[in-house]
């Protein structure tokens, strides 16, 4: 039997209930924003499981005194401190800064006068451990006892505070994420309450002709699915070249290279970096928007006409 209803016959006016202009806007800033929260989600994990691999494996050796003899023997106390840790077992390396790197990390807090202070500075050891959890301890003492008055830092403090400021900003993002994801909601919500007043009139006859409710809040949620879907992929691209953008400046902070103004090499090689500061969870992440906005679409378009076509008399 051949159905006297045309191909894509649109008997309840969605077209101009729903616009596509308006709500593909929308939920493309919608999307936009929430692009931008799942970056800053996946890329303070990055960072945060940088910096611990990184400050976690690291350890700093402050020797006073190092030019001095040292307890034992007739090596300096920096040379005495450095045979210790270098016959350490779980030491990678043990490597004392020049004067020029001292001079340099200081620079931030006394400018360029460390050359003339008054009071000594102590030489400075940087230590690069194999296994984190080594038990510090019993190398403190060795130390000690070759060079009197070393300090070894092992910068747990920092990697707990890191660790804590990176589970409060993916908090931040993770509420920022759900509160866009609400907004979108409501903002469907509104747009097809909006429609199905518009089209009051044309929804009671079929209606009344003995269409289902099931049928008429699929047509409006089929509606609502493709317009939420199309604003969400454009949002997801409209997001690329900033992501791009912030991704060069994480760049140097996830160790990818130098990444900036004054950085030296050629284009596939910056691009390279800049993509590589990207997470990647994120890239599996973005395609994803449209397919999420869609059932968010789905469901909200759904559930609103069903709740309009209950209070029809």
């Amino acid at each position: 039997m051949t159905s006297l209803r045309p191909s894509r016959f649109d008997e309840l006016g969605l077209r101009r209930a729903l616009s596509d202009r308006m709500l593909p806007l929308l939920v493309a800033a919608m999307a936009f924003l929430a692009a931008l929260a799942m970056a800053g989600w996946f890329g303070t994990a990055a960072l945060s499981r940088h910096w611990q691999q990184g400050a976690g494996a690291s350890l700093t050796v402050q020797v006073p005194n190092a030019t001095e003899p040292a307890t034992r023997g007739d090596q300096t106390r920096l040379a005495a401190a450095l045979g210790v840790l270098t016959g350490t077992p779980g030491v990678a390396s043990a490597r004392a800064l020049s004067d020029r790197e001292l001079s340099d990390l200081l620079k931030p807090w006394l400018g360029d006068g460390t050359g003339r202070l008054a009071i000594p500075i102590p030489a400075v050891i940087a230590v690069r451990l194999i296994d984190r959890s080594s038990d510090l301890e019993p190398l403190s003492r060795r130390l000690a006892e070759v060079s009197p008055g070393t300090l070894v830092e092992d910068h747990g403090i920092w990697i707990r505070r890191l660790a804590v400021l990176a589970r409060s900003l993916q908090a931040c993002a993770g509420l920022a994420l759900l509160l866009v994801s609400g907004v979108a909601a409501a903002v469907i919500a509104v747009a097809t309450r909006a429609g199905l007043s518009t089209r009051r009139e044309a929804i009671e006859i079929v209606h009344g002709l003995g269409a289902t409710d099931s049928y008429i809040a699929g047509r409006f949620a089929g509606r609502a699915t493709l317009l939420a879907a199309v604003g969400a992929a454009g949002g997801a691209i409209a997001a690329l070249p900033v992501l791009l953008a912030l991704a060069s400046l994480a760049a140097p902070f996830v160790g990818t290279g130098d990444v900036g103004p004054n950085m030296s090499g050629d284009a596939t090689a910056m691009m390279r970096d800049v993509l590589d500061a990207l997470p990647v969870p994120l890239w599996f992440a973005l395609p994803c928007l449209p397919v999420g906005a869609g059932l968010i679409g789905y469901a909200t378009a759904h559930g609103a006409v069903r709740r309009w076509l209950r209070r029809l008399p």
